[in-house]
């Protein structure tokens, strides 16, 4: 949740959640307790943590652990001393926003936090925002976090070294990446002299000197300053649950080692051919080999170096996991990591390796994984973030074959469009999407989204429509047209010809009744509440039902002939006008 979330919580609560149950990240609900002085104490650390992170929002006057109507405490704190006290607790001073609001006849306060340049301390302690909780960050956290915040390139610092520390055999594979390269520029920049490469790589000063990242790519690392001598650690198992089979800690430059731990992944990677339209056969990969190399490049590029350790690979034939130190850089969340607009951790190192032709623009890497990984079938990548770790998950197997050919025949601009994939990917398995629903999945506004979807149902795309009984709405429900249902095959989970033989039955049994309700339905049918729900709400969607009690909820809600039954009756009284041919008039 995000923004003004606190506005969709509340009357989630009202109706039996629990306040803790709706807690994120930056969203936090506090009760005030006896004593005042006490809960601005609280306030101000809460706060604090707050802007340590992404900042968020506190309310105040709601108990977290107790649903419906009896959360709501309420509060008589003054929100202009609310704002002031925490001003004053809070070391180097923090400024927030506060107001008050009334919900469920109680007094709350919203206090608004914005995400800071600095580092907060109350009582000379740190906290930052994890999950639900607020932990203590440690020196090297806080020292990193500032960096990030002023913009302090590490990479770009002098490392201490000559050129004489350049590895040779570190030297030589640059050149061989730049002669493979298909930009004729960058392949004469494998002819240059070491020097001139050097510094078209940017890896060292005026004065000669290598930079951190020059160290880092082509030096031997130091314990002084390779926070460690192994760059990764590579493991492979035969199953995701089985002892590893190969263990491989991969020292060195990075980029021999980057290079090294590709190949090793690419070694164990099966292929499966795949006949796209128009006869053309490709090898498609298990785990996409471009999403693959942005993990893993990821991983070492804008890993923080000033912690210790290596980037962790485990990988098995059907899932890769890349564990990279350090927390994602300042800004960017996994709520937003598809469309923030971010910066790398170690500019210097990443703009090097883009030379190198090993890594794309900047904010374009993420993008691509998740396109590659949708445009096979796979789920998107799945981002885990903890205090001094990153973690991606990639989740493979054999490419879906439906899934592959249908994207090849849309339109150029939309098979690497990632707003496309994934809502191709989640109506594989879901019915019905609505802008409301595409916000987290796109990680855009509703406006945004609503967009996409609009222009997804339109040529040349026409890959979706609005439902009938929502067409009419803002932001309607869309489907898959039949066209995409019949190109994609079984790839789509649920089909809705599988539903046909229990939708004739409703159909027979409202033309013998007269109208039908879910306890009718479900008695005939012998099915489950949600089945019939489904089965119910299917048919209305398709026009062959429609609502006409006043309850809109419940099983004693009663439906009769929907538009499209009614006018099917029309032709059979009318013989000569027939349904269009190859129409199922039901479905």
């Amino acid at each position: 949740m995000t923004g003004r979330e606190y506005e969709s919580a509340l009357p989630r609560i009202l109706a039996g959640e629990t306040a803790a149950a709706l807690e994120s990240r930056t969203l936090d609900f506090k009760r005030q307790g006896r004593s005042r002085e006490d809960t601005l104490r609280d306030l101000a650390a809460a706060a604090a943590c707050f802007a340590n992170g992404i900042g968020g929002t506190l309310v105040v006057g709601v108990h977290d652990k107790v649903p419906g109507a009896d959360a709501f405490a309420g509060t008589d704190l003054d929100p202009i001393r609310v704002v002031e006290r925490i001003y004053e607790l809070t070391q180097p001073a923090l400024t927030v926003l506060s107001e008050e609001i009334e919900f469920s006849n109680r007094r709350l306060l919203v206090i608004a936090v914005p995400r800071s340049p600095d580092i907060h301390q109350v009582d000379q302690r740190a906290t930052h925002r994890v999950g639900t909780s607020c932990v203590p960050m440690t020196a090297v956290q806080i020292a990193s976090a500032l960096a990030d915040r002023r913009n302090d390139d590490w990479s770009a610092q002098d490392a201490e070294l000559t050129r004489a520390d350049v590895s040779p055999v570190a030297l030589d594979m640059a050149r061989t990446l730049l002669r493979r390269s298909p930009d004729p520029a960058r392949r004469r920049y494998a002819t240059e002299t070491d020097g001139d490469l050097l510094r078209i790589l940017g890896v060292v000063s005026d004065a000669g000197r290598l930079t951190r990242a020059g160290a880092l790519l082509l030096a031997e690392p130091t314990g002084a300053q390779g926070n460690g001598l192994d760059r990764v650690v590579y493991q492979f198992r035969k199953t995701p649950a089985g002892e590893p089979t190969v263990v491989q800690r991969i020292p060195g430059p990075l980029l021999p080692a980057l290079v090294r731990v590709l190949e090793l992944i690419d070694a164990r990677v099966d292929k499966t051919p795949v006949n796209l339209p128009g006869g053309q056969q490709v090898q498609l990969a298990d785990l996409p080999e471009a999403a693959v190399r942005e993990a893993v490049v990821n991983a070492l590029v804008h890993r923080d170096y000033r912690l210790g350790g290596p980037v962790r690979i485990e990988h098995a034939p059907t899932r890769l996991v890349v564990a990279s130190p350090g927390p994602l850089v300042f800004g960017v969340t996994v709520e937003n990591i598809l469309t923030t607009t971010s910066r790398p951790r170690n500019p210097l190192l990443a703009g090097s390796v883009r030379v190198l032709g090993l890594a794309e623009e900047a904010g374009v890497g993420v993008d691509r994984m998740y396109r590659e990984m949708v445009r096979v079938g796979h789920q998107p990548p799945r981002y885990l973030e903890e205090p001094d770790q990153v973690t991606v998950t990639l989740l493979g197997g054999a490419p879906n074959r439906h899934v592959a050919r249908y994207v090849a025949a849309l339109p150029e601009v939309e098979q690497d469009d990632a707003d496309t994939l994934l809502i191709l990917y989640h109506l594989l398995t879901h019915r019905y999407l609505s802008a409301a629903d595409a916000v987290p999945l796109l990680q855009k506004d509703v406006i945004e989204a609503e967009e996409v979807l609009l222009r997804l149902s339109t040529e040349p795309v026409a890959m979706l429509e609005p439902t009938r009984e929502t067409a009419r709405r803002r932001h309607p429900n869309y489907r898959l047209r039949s066209s995409a249902l019949s190109g994609l095959g079984p790839a789509v989970r649920y089909r809705r010809g599988q539903r046909d033989d229990a939708g004739r039955k409703v159909i027979e049994l409202l033309q013998a009744a007269g109208q039908v309700n879910a306890r009718m339905v479900r008695v005939a049918l012998d099915l489950d509440a949600q089945a019939t729900s489904r089965l119910l709400g299917g048919l209305v969607d398709d026009g062959l039902l429609v609502r006409i009690s006043e309850s809109r909820r419940g099983p004693s809600v009663t439906y009769g002939a929907g538009p499209r039954l009614s006018s099917r009756s029309a032709r059979h009284r009318h013989p000569g006008k027939e349904s269009p041919s190859g129409e199922n008039p039901l479905f």
